[in-house]
């Protein structure tokens, strides 16, 4: 393997609160109840019901396929030799590179996902761009073209202690 493309730390976060899954799960339930009750007693649900087309769609949309997609996302970030790499799947195709070389800074810090950036995943707030899934803790990058990126970790002091050693076996 090239030797700047070696990980020399990898973390995959996802959506993993409870409450987040409460909300998933309540509807989904919800809809395979409602569409058992109508597909296979033909007891519609409800006052007025919508066609079995109509309830199979809103079964495969919510029941399957909404579930399967929350429990897709991750955000992976990994650090390399040759920089950063951040990857939000399935949004992004493929990892966004930041080389050492375009980072000014970087640091450790606590945020307010809902105060600072609106809530969590690929999120664009007054402080700059962030990749988060879950907790308030993350790194702190201010970019030399003036951006802000945060990219939140559940082991934050890791990510900087290896992009550190990273840097020093680049100088």
């Amino acid at each position: 393997m090239n030797g700047k493309n070696t990980v020399l730390f990898r973390e995959e976060q996802r959506f993993n609160q409870w409450w987040l899954w409460l909300l998933i799960l309540v509807p989904t339930c919800m809809m395979w109840y409602g569409a058992i009750q109508q597909l296979i007693f033909h007891k519609p649900f409800g006052t007025n019901p919508t066609s079995d087309t109509g309830v199979s769609i809103l079964l495969v949309l919510f029941g399957i396929l909404l579930p399967i997609f929350m429990n897709s996302l991750k955000l992976i970030t990994e650090v390399r030799q040759d920089g950063l790499y951040v990857r939000f799947y399935p949004f992004h195709l493929s990892f966004r590179h930041y080389p050492y070389e375009s980072i000014n800074s970087y640091k450790v810090r606590e945020y307010s996902p809902l105060k600072e950036y609106g809530g969590w995943g690929i999120r664009y707030g007054w402080k700059g761009k962030a990749y988060n899934v879950s907790g308030n803790r993350g790194v702190q990058l201010e970019l030399k073209n003036g951006n802000y990126l945060l990219i939140g970790s559940q082991r934050p002091e890791e990510l900087i202690s290896q992009m550190q050693n990273a840097i020093k076996n680049n100088q």
